[in-house]
């Protein structure tokens, strides 16, 4: 998969957070109240964001295993994580966090998720999770990561998924064509085959449903304006590279759309929660 800098996910993540739909993550923690010990597998864990949103969701004595193929990814996921806490063990590579009255056991686990998902995902677990993933994986790794969750029989819970709703402040001439060459970038592979880009809340949502789950969705979308500044003007430098990459629009174009200085957007984006036949 394409890398990610942790300066970039530095940036997205205080928006991640505040733009996670709240009432989705209160069923998660009902759906989980009591449980103890909880595990969790992460994917595609990043700097370890999606672990301290969703660690207060849940009980006091949680294990989670990060996995991701980007060893520096992993490896800021340990900084980051350790500076979170109000307190933190790391010993052979294993981290012990302390946030208020919980105990968070953290293993790290590099994988190849796209040629090893078995392995990445490991022999089980009561919760699998991910955030801003699906859109960049393909139709079938989607199809093959919900017969591995069904076939552990956990629960699932992902947010962030870009549902292809984009709306820039001020309007452009040209912020349609952008969109359309854009999603075009969006479905080249990204290590996964073909891109499902803003069909996968669809296709997440169809596959859990065939393998018997019960599927609650529900949007996230970020709603960026004042004092978020420098996340939209990267936003919007990095979505100008993916559309210049395509050759779909004219670069005088892009050059007039860039030059455009923004004061909010809004970026569509859906959490699902799944949950396992009883």
């Amino acid at each position: 998969m394409s890398g990610f800098s942790p300066q970039w996910l530095d940036l997205r993540e205080p928006v991640d957070h505040r733009s996670r739909n709240k009432g989705l993550g209160r069923a998660l923690a009902k759906h989980f109240e009591g449980w103890r010990p909880m595990t969790v597998v992460d994917i595609g864990c990043g700097t370890g964001s999606n672990l301290r949103a969703t660690a207060p969701l849940l009980g006091p004595d949680q294990h989670w295993t990060l996995v991701d193929y980007d060893q520096a990814l992993l490896d800021a996921a340990v900084e980051r994580l350790s500076a979170w806490a109000d307190g933190a063990d790391r010993q052979d590579g294993k981290l012990a966090l302390f946030k208020g009255a919980k105990r968070i056991n953290v293993e790290f686990r590099r994988a190849d998720l796209a040629g090893d998902l078995e392995g990445a995902l490991g022999p089980g677990a009561n919760l699998v999770t991910a955030s801003a993933f699906f859109d960049l994986v393909s139709a079938d790794f989607i199809s093959a990561l919900v017969t591995a969750v069904a076939r552990r029989k956990a629960a699932f819970f992902t947010v962030l998924t870009y549902d292809g709703d984009q709306r820039w402040t001020p309007e452009h001439d040209a912020d349609a064509a952008m969109a359309d060459a854009f999603h075009a970038h969006q479905a080249t592979d990204k290590g996964f085959g073909a891109a499902a880009g803003p069909n996968a809340p669809d296709l997440l949502g169809e596959a859990l449903a065939a393998a018997g789950y019960t599927v609650t969705e529900a949007d996230s979308a970020w709603r960026l304006g004042e004092g978020d500044g420098a996340l939209i003007a990267d936003l919007a430098r990095g979505f100008a590279e993916a559309v210049r990459e395509t050759g779909k629009v004219e670069a005088s174009v892009i050059a007039d759309w860039v030059a455009v200085l923004r004061t909010g957007a809004v970026v569509g984006h859906t959490d699902t929660l799944a949950l396992p036949p009883a």
